[in-house]
């Protein structure tokens, strides 16, 4: 069974795979040692015909570079939750993490995909993130790939993607929360020294939030985010949030005023520009055209540390 391989960095660079439910989305993200990532080639392409035709025609053209890809499983295509560690020797925890999981997934546990990360510093005891996928899901990626002779040598989850922008914007001793929109969900995660230790999801889409007259919905979001910031300051006194930064969808910059102005936390907009190169994307060079390449970007960010 192919392993997700969630934890492993340290390739110099990585080129990532994200197939949306309309366009593929590419992104290649190089790095040295004490410079900053270099966005290397980002390209969204519309998700028209056979998804083999179209990987073989990024293989073919060489848009996926030459060195390791990484994929993104699309939203609900697994399942991520928050366990208690079990006590067992590290070389032991994935398979003790794959049996602690048994009842909970609606797939065979038994040959399924299963990856788990470390515990964070000040986060909950005994806490930390599982990740199970079944083998069908995972086959028919790795099958994928393989038929297209394209060099895929992880799978990943946006959760963790996300979670790689924010490490490179994380202030020391610090937890760092960050609010992004892909597809039909919000994506609330917090982080600390490089790693995940609370996720929420909001179920709504870009174009809701777009939309001047739907400010029920605005209010929701606003509601749904307060409520998860004080959650997580009571349940991770540990870990103080220097501040919420916002990848708002497209034609939504104003959203970032209205969060700035209804929370009490520092509130910014997400520029992928002060902590990665993007000369080379001019379609990026602003936070309001960066969203849709968020999540690719994250997945190519598996070579950087949350030091660089």
């Amino acid at each position: 069974m192919w392993p997700f391989r969630l934890t492993s960095r340290g390739e110099n660079e990585w080129t990532s795979v994200v197939f949306g439910m309309q366009t593929v989305r590419v992104a290649r993200v190089g790095h040295a040692a004490g410079a900053r990532p270099v966005l290397r080639a980002w390209d969204c392409y519309p998700r028209e015909g056979a998804d083999l035709d179209i990987l073989k025609r990024l293989h073919g053209a060489r848009r996926l570079g030459g060195g390791p890809c990484a994929l993104l499983l699309p939203h609900g295509q697994y399942q991520l939750q928050q366990i208690e560690a079990p006590e067992v020797p590290a070389a032991e925890l994935r398979e003790a993490v794959r049996w602690k999981l048994k009842d909970s997934v609606d797939f065979p546990i038994e040959d399924a995909g299963v990856d788990c990360l470390p515990p964070v510093v000040g986060g909950r005891a005994n806490q930390i993130y599982a990740v199970a996928a079944s083998r069908g899901v995972l086959s028919s990626w790795v099958r994928l790939f393989q038929d297209a002779r394209a060099p895929l040598a992880a799978i990943d989850v946006p959760e963790l993607a996300q979670r790689n922008i924010a490490a490179l914007f994380e202030d020391a001793d610090r937890g760092l929360a960050l609010l992004a929109f892909d597809g039909g969900v919000g994506r609330l995660t917090f982080s600390r020294g490089g790693e995940l230790y609370f996720v929420r999801h909001i179920d709504v889409s870009p174009d809701e939030l777009v939309a001047e007259a739907d400010s029920a919905m605005r209010e929701r979001v606003l509601l749904d985010v307060q409520r998860t910031l004080d959650n997580v300051d009571r349940g991770y006194g540990g870990i103080p949030i220097a501040r919420l930064l916002v990848s708002p969808p497209p034609g939504a910059a104003n959203f970032v005023d209205y969060l700035r102005e209804n929370l009490y936390q520092p509130v910014e907009a997400l520029d992928l520009g002060q902590r990665i190169d993007l000369a080379g994307a001019p379609l990026l060079a602003t936070p309001a055209g960066q969203g849709p390449a968020l999540l690719a970007i994250g997945a190519a960010l598996r070579g950087v540390t949350a030091s660089t």
